[in-house]
């Protein structure tokens, strides 16, 4: 692979282990790695959009996940390859960047790869290709700007964020209840949002799943559920006005640290040894009573004799609470993590309006709400579905329209959707390519077509014909001069997205165009591809 030859025509050898790597160079290296681009892009082509398809992907311990989401599909195929590596982490930076748009950028950079081959083969250096693709971004990129509308919205009026929110729904799994799932969404965005810094913290939004009921029943609730019950059945259900004690110290006689080994040789000295426990847990209990506490939450359990005590001296109390959820309650209802009971106080104690158990259908499931906390900055987004994988899908759903409602709050600007911005910034990379001499001209007119495959693959997967609707709806823009045709996928009977209220975040459409760029121009960089071989 790698042999040279001294000057008495010896053989020597440069790399270490040859005879077991392979290696492809020049052309034929970057047709591979475009290959690979390509073949990753393919299966997500047919999930864009709102007819688009979904996937199912099971693990290697038989866990079946269904999803339409493009970050989802390609964490979980387990891609070996390594350019199919670079598509999926390009779409998991979508996915942490922006929330929204994972599959699109996928489509868009497998297109741009499609269209690089075709200049490869011409003969055109990959250098020059990569160097137009960076200028008709650049261009497609002022051009989304010049198009972009700004949204005006108050916590009042909230639909000019409730309609970008249904659009990113209509392609999910979801869309049937499409609006109520955006309102939620926007709802529990506003309740966590800074709108003066104009930022929002989602960890805030803690989105809990409860197979049973249907899709219609999903809630919000200004406050926190935790998956628990109380821990003694006879324990009060509903506690108003509750002052809680957040603890994260256990119901249990303190242990020494150093191995230990109590000898009782006498019955006197076990019961001494009982009185003591009791006396420990009575004290105990008794501080969180003298404190004003009406409902104990521990991080840790407790044995039955605490719990009997508990439940003797009227104090309700819930056990095991995970580390995050202590948290969101000690965020809501504005009270401290208590870690000895030697510190506990009154200031210290969250304040609620109302503590209720809740029951699911005819199942022992309960679960506990806090509601109307004294600061209701933290919520819970309640999903009900028919099964598991609705409600897993649901949720991925509701994290995309959370992500695309902080985004307007972050910035307020709008594109059109239905393929509508793809087609207008293709056009005006198509026109500005006439001014570039040289050989880069080429590649910026590439770049246009590449935008196509989006609004393409979107008439593709609604079942019209792709070229023909394409055609159409582009020769419209140009004729109307109007940036807001687009791609009619619902069979509505007009192009005009804003008719349709399809509106995609402006943020979204430009990081979306530059990551593809960006991975494009990093795979047709790469020349020699050194591998270990198979065998």
């Amino acid at each position: 692979m790698a042999l040279a030859f001294d000057e008495y025509g010896r053989p020597f050898i440069i790399l270490r282990e040859q005879d077991q790597k392979t290696r492809l160079r020049g052309l034929d290296a970057q047709k591979e790695n475009i290959a690979a681009g390509k073949a990753v892009a393919r299966i997500l082509r047919t999930s864009l959009g709102p007819k688009g398809m979904d996937k199912m992907l099971q693990s290697p311990d038989g866990d079946v996940t269904i999803t339409n989401d493009g970050a989802t599909i390609l964490e979980l195929m387990d891609v070996d390859n390594q350019i199919g590596k670079l598509m999926v982490e390009l779409s998991r930076s979508q996915d942490y960047e922006i929330g929204d748009g994972t599959t699109g950028v996928v489509v868009m950079a497998g297109s741009l790869l499609e269209q690089a081959e075709k200049l490869l083969e011409r003969g055109i250096h990959p250098i020059r290709i990569a160097e137009g693709y960076e200028m008709a971004s650049r261009i497609a990129f002022e051009h989304l700007e010049r198009i972009s509308h700004k949204f005006e919205f108050t916590e009042a009026d909230m639909e000019p964020l409730i309609q970008p929110c249904m659009t990113t729904l209509s392609s999910k799994i979801v869309n049937r209840c499409k609006r109520a799932m955006a309102e939620i969404a926007v709802k529990a965005v506003l309740a966590v949002a800074d709108l003066e810094r104009k930022d929002v913290n989602l960890d805030l939004i803690k989105v809990e799943g409860k197979v049973g009921g249907k899709l219609e029943d999903t809630e919000l609730i200004y406050g926190i559920v935790v998956d628990k019950d109380m821990s003694h059945p006879q324990m009060p259900k509903q506690i108003e006005d509750a002052k809680i004690a957040i603890l994260t110290c256990p119901f249990e006689p303190p242990k020494p640290k150093t191995k230990h080994k109590v000898d009782i040789d006498t019955v006197e000295k076990f019961q001494t040894l009982r009185e003591q426990e009791r006396k420990y847990f009575d004290d105990m209990v008794q501080k969180c009573k003298d404190v004003g506490a009406t409902l104990v939450i521990c991080q840790w359990g407790f044995d039955d004799e605490a719990n009997h005590l508990l439940m003797h001296r009227e104090l309700p109390a819930v056990r095991w609470v995970g580390g995050v959820e202590l948290e969101l309650i000690a965020i809501a209802t504005g009270g401290r993590i208590v870690p000895r009971f030697q510190e506990l106080t009154t200031d210290k104690l969250g304040k609620a309006g109302i503590v209720r158990e809740k029951a699911f259908g005819t199942t022992k499931d309960r679960m506990i709400y806090i509601e109307h906390c004294a600061n209701s900055r933290a919520v819970t987004i309640f999903i009900r579905g028919g099964n598991k994988m609705m409600i897993e899908e649901t949720k991925r759903s509701i994290h995309d329209a959370l992500c695309v409602a902080r985004n307007l709050i972050r910035n307020n600007s709008i594109v059109y959707g239905g393929g509508s911005a793809e087609i207008s910034c293709s056009i005006a990379v198509e026109a500005a390519a006439d001014k570039h001499p040289g050989v880069e001209q080429y590649a910026i007119r590439a770049f246009a077509d590449a935008l196509d495959a989006i609004p393409m693959a979107l008439a593709e997967n609604s079942g019209l014909q792709p070229i023909e609707t394409l055609s159409a709806v582009k020769a419209q823009q140009i004729k109307e001069n109007n940036s807001c045709c687009g791609i009619d996928c619902n069979d509505v009977g007009t192009n005009d997205m804003r008719e349709q209220n399809v509106f995609e975040t402006l943020i979204g459409k430009q990081q979306q165009i530059l990551l593809a760029t960006q991975v494009v121009k990093m795979i047709l960089k790469i020349d020699d591809v050194i591998s270990p071989s198979d065998y």
